[in-house]
């Protein structure tokens, strides 16, 4: 059996969860695919890995792939983990922050991890923020560098703790703030509370090299159809994602993580539409990832999109 070795920047949440589904639910082993995840924080690592050859896949932010794979040289995204920007804006639950008001963050520290800022740095942006006429402060999250640490549950535990106002982070992050009663979600882009535009920033994808394209192509097509059929299964029953965070998560949010995934499963397609290449490439050109403008065919490996409808 072949060894296929998939990175994510995080793990206890849904950002990427059909790539870690596929390997809970056996999905990898049917492909012939002995398949193992590897947790890599901050994000720009799991592609750094890539790279360097230290694993096959990344389970991660699309426009991050830019940092590492600079004009989309040496990177093809295979498909979309989801569809849509996919962070939620959550804020303490004391302030007097509204469902929607952007202008929550004025005054505040809001924590975010590293590259996944750049998105609500450039919403703020486009919303008339400007951070240091306004106070907001942009931070990271204590503990997340931590080995084994998931960001969302780490900035749930910071906003507790008083460290931050408020943060931007993966469902899982609000799921826990919410259920503690400390926190509330002011924006949520995917689900259209916020900026309609930021929808398209990015999205959550499966990417692998140009190099382990062409040193093993059967691999690759195999991780593929790996990933799609885990999120069929969801889709068709969404607690199987009970069994995967039972194998993977730890107790609390194990028995959670159905409940977050239940909320996203309409976005669990694998397809990348040209609108969603369109607004990438607007997003990373405004915000200095981007210079060219990238065909289809420099994005995305082609040769494997019938993979999505099989």
């Amino acid at each position: 059996m072949k060894s296929a070795r998939v990175a994510v920047p995080d793990l206890v949440s849904n950002s990427y969860f059909p790539a870690i589904a596929a390997i809970a639910l056996d999905l990898f082993a049917k492909e012939g695919l002995d398949a193992e995840y590897k947790l890599i924080f901050p994000n720009y690592k799991t592609y750094e890995a890539l790279r360097d050859g230290d694993v096959d896949f990344v389970a991660g932010p699309a426009h991050v792939v830019l940092r590492v794979f600079h004009e989309w040289k040496g990177a093809k995204m295979l498909a979309a983990l989801a569809q849509g920007t996919y962070w939620l804006l959550v804020m303490r639950a004391d302030l007097d922050a509204k469902s929607g008001d952007i202008d929550a963050v004025k005054g505040r520290t809001i924590g975010a991890a590293p590259l996944v800022e750049t998105a609500l740095r450039y919403m703020l942006s486009e919303s008339g923020i400007d951070l240091e006429r306004d106070g907001v402060r942009i931070v990271g999250v204590p503990g997340t560098h931590e080995r084994g640490v998931s960001f969302g549950v780490a900035a749930a535990k910071a906003l507790e703790a008083g460290q931050i106002d408020g943060f931007w982070a993966n469902a899982m992050g609000a799921q826990n703030a919410i259920a503690r009663g400390i926190g509330k979600v002011v924006l949520d882009v995917r689900r259209g509370v916020g900026p309609k535009d930021a929808f398209y920033y990015t999205l959550p994808v499966l990417v692998t090299s140009d190099r382990t394209i062409e040193r093993d192509p059967e691999m690759v097509a195999a991780g593929l159809r790996a990933v799609v059929a885990a999120q069929r299964a969801l889709k068709k029953d969404v607690s199987l994602a009970t069994t995967v965070g039972r194998k993977f998560f730890p107790a609390t949010e194990a028995e959670t993580i159905a409940e977050v995934v239940a909320r996203d499963l309409p976005y669990y397609t694998p397809e990348i539409t040209d609108e969603a290449l369109a607004g990438l490439n607007r997003f990373t050109k405004a915000t200095g990832l981007l210079e060219g403008s990238p065909s289809r065919e420099q994005m995305v490996a082609t040769q494997f999109s019938h993979l999505w409808l099989s």
